[in-house]
């Protein structure tokens, strides 16, 4: 089972949407337990990065999360929870991350004619490759964003074009994140999320 943490933070219904569409087993759960059994984790997120936190504090997820994520299990975040993995987010002053990724979140910097937010479809283009990445060079996807992962080149899998390079997909080991939104993404959105679901279970079965 895939859990899709809720933390009233996030896109749920179209993220479980988008794994029913692919065949995976997936439920809605801000139950520590059901987190910790799972066999693979996403944190969807719209909103502010400050917020975001003091909602999972409130909800005592943060270190069932942490001991998930030690413990190696598949764990992907979208959109605001991809920046939640950083050390620090920098909306509103400055707020502690999960701190599973090197990294601070920062504003995107203004740019002649490019508005803030980050808003609409742009093409990625592969760093490196990951678990989430095969056949995605040059492939359209949604972004819906004000700030951006600010990491080290090894923690960066993708980027797209918007005045500077934006990172758009990350990973350290079994942390993965998307900045844009595959369940808003369409087919190309669908085959990331089938990448993320192929990697849970082929973990769960090497175990």
């Amino acid at each position: 089972m895939i859990i899709v943490i809720d933390y009233d933070a996030g896109n749920t219904a179209n993220v479980l949407r988008a794994l029913a569409a692919i065949g995976a087993e997936a439920s809605l759960s801000a139950d520590p337990k059901e987190i910790l059994a799972a066999d693979g984790l996403i944190l969807p997120g719209v909103g502010a990065f400050r917020t975001a936190m003091q909602e999972l504090q409130k909800r005592d997820l943060i270190g069932p999360i942490q001991e998930a994520i030690s413990g190696g299990k598949p764990f992907l975040g979208i959109c605001l929870g991809m920046q939640l993995l950083l050390e620090a987010g920098l909306e509103n002053g400055q707020t502690s991350g999960l701190g599973f990724i090197p990294g601070v979140c920062r504003r995107i910097p203004a740019r002649a004619g490019l508005p803030v937010p980050h808003m609409g479809w742009n093409d990625l283009q592969i760093q490196q490759a990951s678990a989430l990445t095969d056949r995605l060079q040059g492939e359209a996807v949604y972004f819906v964003h004000s700030y951006y992962t600010d990491v080290d080149q090894e923690y960066l899998d993708a980027t797209a074009d918007y005045g500077f390079p934006v990172p758009a997909m990350i990973h350290k080991g079994s942390v993965f994140g998307c900045q844009f939104h595959p369940e808003k993404s369409g087919q190309v959105g669908l085959e990331i999320l089938r990448n993320f679901k192929e990697y849970v279970y082929e973990d769960s079965t090497s175990d």
